[in-house]
């Protein structure tokens, strides 16, 4: 792990007069605030530590205990010192009445189930901007870089929008969104062998407004909503906050394990199953013919609704192997998701839900309740680009892009000692196993500049997991193979026999 010197640790106005000590416990503190180092996790040993820091052993561990009396870190005879769970506070020190209310709960009631785990993303969008200005050093981000994207095809849209009157903007805009911006969807969709007239799309501030309508309008406290383990980890969140049972599909490298998920549905009634069918986050698989039809035979016979995720569907080029479930379903069952923000800009928040005209004027009347209209501006700038002819080539540029980093990245995870869960031919992602414990990795990683995406967040129970999500478009640091290969060879079973006498 790169070494980060004390003297570059950020610390209060008072610095000059804090001790080695002091600076190293405030270290561990914000590392632990802000998830770098997370419940449960074992903390650098103090050997180790001490080395990367250029301190002595004794002040390691003189930080450590007071970390330990501070409540952040448990110390453990032989083991190590791990971060500890603690409880929330509010103001004035008090435990947070939420939760202590729930454990008092738990206690009083036997028969009362105990809470499910709490979703925890907030690690990974606090450290999205971490490495905003140099993407090489964000495998774990979920965009393409910047410089992979047309910014001069957004501003040709807004200047060409901008040459018109002014007047037409200042109105609230349709719930439902800019027609002639549905209507180019309709025709979109047409494409993809999807049926849906203007009427049944409703435009949303993206894929994850999408998602909160939808839990909204029909999941209900205590039902059970199956996603996948792993998927989109953004959603765990909202559905658990609705008070939704989430209950994961396991993925093989064909797919969606579809006898799991058999067992799963007649065992659960679930109100809903949300699916990416093509280049599936983070797995990149993607759905055949016989799977999809499967898929919709359970969802009849269990009167399950289908969530279509189909945000990476534009990076999957003509021919590739995949069958999208709105194609077969025609939008009876299955609500269909779409969105911009991965081939525009991450910030040009508009996507869109294509449902029957029922689910659509109930989702639109929704997005009142909730916030009104989108902002009908950037509808306005996406129609202008989907309409101007130059979107098309700039989606086929990107996917030549990402074909010619693909396969460099996949040999360099491996020659670094991952193993690959599958080998997509398109997409952005690869799904890893590290063979180490990918919270540590990930603290390591944050420690040597990069942003990683351990596993654990992209499973809805957030179990401890050895996988990791590699964007191939960020992976080209020079330093980040000879970091990862490191780091996996320094804490594999030969350096593990010597662990404990770190400590």
């Amino acid at each position: 792990m790169s070494s980060v010197p004390l003297d570059q640790i950020p610390a209060p106005h008072d610095a000059a007069t804090l001790t080695l000590v002091d600076q190293l416990v405030q270290w561990g503190r914000r590392r632990i605030e802000e998830r770098v180092f997370r419940p449960g996790m074992r903390m650098p040993s103090i050997r180790k530590l001490a080395l990367d820091k250029g301190v002595s052993r004794f002040t390691v561990v003189e930080a450590y205990e007071r970390l330990v009396a501070q409540g952040y870190l448990d110390s453990r005879r032989g083991s190590g010192f791990y971060v500890r769970e603690r409880l929330a506070l509010v103001a004035g020190g008090e435990r947070s009445p939420v939760l202590a209310g729930a454990q008092a709960r738990s206690v009083e009631g036997a028969a009362v189930a105990p809470a499910p785990p709490t979703i925890d993303v907030v690690w990974l969008l606090r450290n999205m901007l971490h490495t905003s200005t140099r993407p090489e050093k964000g495998p774990g981000l979920g965009y393409l870089p910047a410089r992979w994207l047309d910014g001069e095809l957004l501003a040709g849209a807004m200047r060409s929008l901008g040459r018109q009157s002014g007047s037409q903007l200042l109105g609230f805009g349709s719930p439902q969104g800019f027609l002639p911006l549905r209507q180019q969807l309709q025709t979109r969709m047409a494409e993809l062998e999807i049926g849906a007239t203007p009427e049944q799309i409703v435009l949303v501030s993206g894929i994850t407004q999408a998602i909160d309508l939808l839990a909204r309008l029909y999941v209900q406290p205590g039902d059970t909503v199956v996603v996948g383990d792993p998927a989109w980890f953004q959603m765990f969140g909202r559905f658990a906050s609705q008070g939704a049972r989430l209950v994961g599909m396991p993925y093989t490298p064909e797919g969606p394990d579809l006898d799991a998920l058999e067992a799963l549905v007649e065992t659960w009634r679930p109100k809903m199953l949300v699916i990416n069918s093509v280049l599936q986050n983070p797995t990149g698989t993607s759905l055949t013919a016989a799977q999809a039809f499967r898929i919709l035979r359970l969802a009849e016979q269990y009167d399950f609704i289908v969530v279509e995720d189909d945000i990476y569907g534009d990076l999957c080029p003509a021919g590739y192997p995949a069958t999208r479930l709105a194609s077969l379903d025609q939008l009876r069952r299955v609500i269909y998701l779409g969105s911009f923000s991965k081939t525009l800009a991450p910030n040009l928040r508009v996507g869109y839900i294509a449902c029957a005209p029922e689910v659509a004027q109930a989702v639109a009347d929704q997005k009142m309740l909730v916030g009104m209209t989108s902002p009908e501006l950037n509808e306005r700038v996406l129609y202008r680009v989907l309409t101007e002819g130059h979107y098309r080539r700039h989606v086929e540029r990107l996917r030549a892009r990402l074909d010619g980093v693909r396969d460099k990245a996949a040999r360099m995870l491996e020659r670094a000692g991952c193993r690959l869960f599958f080998a997509p031919g398109a997409g952005m992602f690869l799904w890893a196993d590290t063979g180490v414990d990918a919270d540590a990795l990930t603290a390591a990683g944050h420690e040597a500049g990069f942003l990683l995406t351990p596993g654990t967040l992209f499973s809805p129970h957030q179990s401890p997991t050895t996988w990791m999500r590699f964007n191939i478009a960020n992976c080209g640091d020079p330093a980040l193979p000879a970091f990862l290969a490191d780091y996996l060879d320094g804490v594999g079973p030969r350096a593990n026999a010597n662990s404990a006498s770190d400590s």
